[in-house]
């Protein structure tokens, strides 16, 4: 004999779809929906009868529909706060069976091996210091920082400038300042210098603030590049003397900018005279003491 297959329950504690208990809820509903539309018409029919009769009712029955809508209301803050009462008991019972749980066991700490003997240490560094040494005496030296004392034929002064890369053209022009007996020369270029890539004090004394541009011949100096720099130059950085200095040569409107602010724009023959000792210095060009305010 084979036993009944039981239906599952569905998922959640919900109850399974019943096509009779739905039939019987829709029959209930239209009943209830004929009534009221029955007593509705009754009504209606005796208001009419008896306007006054009808009148007073509707006033006798406005106070007790307002007191049942009230009713509903203060049921519903009452499930509310019923809720909330029952929330707060799981939180503290929660609370308190956490508190109630034993804590976690500590870790031991295992010691540490002790310390080999002093004798098999030093015998053990002094071959790693003979490999050291040995290192250090197989190591390529540094290239010594970039330095322009003697005097260079101009053509090899271009060749030597082009063949830079940006890094190295910065130290480049540090080296000519200092050459010419500025002080505290130092290379700023990079991320976040705001402009500035070589910093130093002139001979008399000035700030002088150099950006430098190290460019192809067809790339030249754009008015936005000066723009960039004429916006640091003075209020940030304090220069006396602003100068931009490129191994290629500089637009119309950037030339026009750069002296409307008192920016020196030194260009490829500018910086091949200077490197030669033939042409003057940034600080030696006579440039304007800082920015005019009022444009004149």
């Amino acid at each position: 004999m084979t036993a009944p297959a039981h239906r599952p329950r569905p998922v959640g504690g919900g109850t399974a779809f019943s096509l009779r208990r739905t039939t019987l809820w829709f029959v209930l509903a239209a009943i209830v929906l004929c009534a009221l539309w029955f007593t509705g018409r009754v009504v209606v029919e005796a208001a009419g009868r008896h306007p006054v009769a009808a009148v007073s009712l509707c006033l006798l029955a406005a106070p007790a529909v307002a007191g049942l809508l009230r009713g509903r209301r203060r049921l519903r803050a009452a499930r509310a706060a019923r809720r909330a009462a029952e929330a707060l008991d799981e939180g503290a019972e929660t609370a308190l069976e956490t508190l109630e749980e034993p804590a976690p066991e500590r870790q031991q700490i295992r010691p540490l091996p002790e310390r080999a003997d002093t004798a098999e240490t030093a015998e053990t560094a002094v071959p790693a210091a003979a490999e050291a040494a040995e290192f250090v005496e197989t190591a390529e030296p540094a290239e010594p920082a970039v330095e322009l004392t003697g005097p260079v034929p101009a053509a090899d002064h271009g060749a030597y400038y082009d063949a830079l890369d940006a890094e190295r053209f910065e130290q480049a022009v540090a080296a000519l300042c200092e050459r010419d007996g500025c002080r505290d020369v130092s290379v700023v270029g990079g991320a976040g210098d705001l402009g500035a890539d070589v910093l130093a004090t002139a001979p008399d004394g000035r700030r002088v603030v150099v950006q430098c541009k190290h460019y192809g011949e067809t790339n030249k100096v754009g008015s936005q590049d000066v723009q960039r720099f004429g916006g640091t130059c003075w209020t940030v950085h304090g220069a006396e003397v602003a100068a931009v200095v490129t191994t290629s040569d500089f637009t119309a409107p950037a030339v026009e900018y750069a002296e409307q602010c008192g920016i020196l724009c030194l260009g490829r023959e500018a910086l091949l005279a200077w490197s030669e000792g033939t042409g003057p210095a940034p600080w030696e060009a006579a440039p304007p003491a800082g920015p005019d305010p009022a444009g004149e």
